[in-house]
């Protein structure tokens, strides 16, 4: 028997609510944070992610006191990412509550931190996040086509704000290589479009390494999810807006992937 999938509300937080936007812009409040984890922890989440979307962009910490609160009220595996730099900061959050930490930019500017974290807290506690856009330019190493037009996937930081002129595939393999537990995969292009996830992007990626990968970006419906799991070798896809905005309940997800013969966590 295989390995369970896994299905991972996200909460994005900026100034202590709940954002949801498109393609990382045009920010939409979608709650308290602390009311929606316990919501989504009662309701069977497999885990739960919480990113501080503003905290690299503005060059300050995340905020301990809203992932202390909602800690306090789940009983599912936690991950918390955004203004991480060091392994103090990375140590303050797991100890605020947090089982897992994310980075992102911070591995980009120095990718020996990967590895220091990896060394002190192991590598099952160590994501790094990709915020990945396609660039029309030269540059990139693999390069892929559409309508007669060639593209790389590169990766963005500081919120998808600011370009890396760094190959996404060559990325995700160097940070497999320096000791990521998993990767978590955000489509710049699909974020918010509730069009579905990015199979092209996500194929490409986990076809170059073997640790884990969370789909990201897109998720609009049941049978997106769905999709992303027969189409893909994703070990777990996560979702913003179907849940944040009522527009599936966890339990259906489910019960749609297991009567479709993907095997979940009951």
């Amino acid at each position: 028997m295989g390995v369970a999938k896994r299905i991972i509300p996200c909460l994005d937080v900026n100034k202590g609510r709940v954002v949801k936007g498109i393609n990382f812009k045009e920010l939409k409040d979608a709650g308290d944070p602390v009311k929606l984890a316990k919501q989504y922890s009662d309701e069977g989440a497999d885990e739960l992610i919480f990113l501080d979307i503003t905290a690299a962009e503005e060059h300050r910490k995340t905020m301990k006191d809203i992932v202390k609160n909602v800690a306090s009220v789940i009983n599912i595996p936690f991950t918390v990412g955004g203004g991480i730099k060091t392994l103090e900061d990375a140590r303050n959050l797991l100890l605020s509550g947090a089982d897992r930490v994310s980075i992102n930019t911070a591995a980009v500017v120095d990718p020996e931190l990967i590895r220091e974290l990896m060394c002190i807290f192991g590598k099952q506690c160590i994501v790094v996040a990709l915020d990945v856009k396609r660039n029309y330019d030269q540059g990139g190493k693999h390069f892929f086509s559409s309508l007669e037009k060639k593209y790389w996937f590169e990766i963005k930081i500081f919120g998808g704000k600011k370009s890396t002129g760094i190959d996404a595939i060559e990325w995700a393999k160097k940070v497999e290589k320096l000791g990521a537990g998993e990767i978590l995969l955000t489509s710049i292009d699909t974020d918010g479009t509730e069009n579905g996830y990015d199979i092209e992007l996500i194929n490409s990626i986990c076809d170059k390494i073997n640790i884990p990968v969370i789909a990201s970006g897109g998720c609009g419906s049941v049978d997106d999810i769905l999709k992303v799991y027969k189409k893909t070798e994703v070990d777990a896809a996560l979702a913003a807006s179907l849940f944040h905005f009522n527009k599936a309940k966890l339990k259906e997800v489910k019960k749609h992937l297991e009567k479709n013969n993907i095997l979940v966590r009951p």
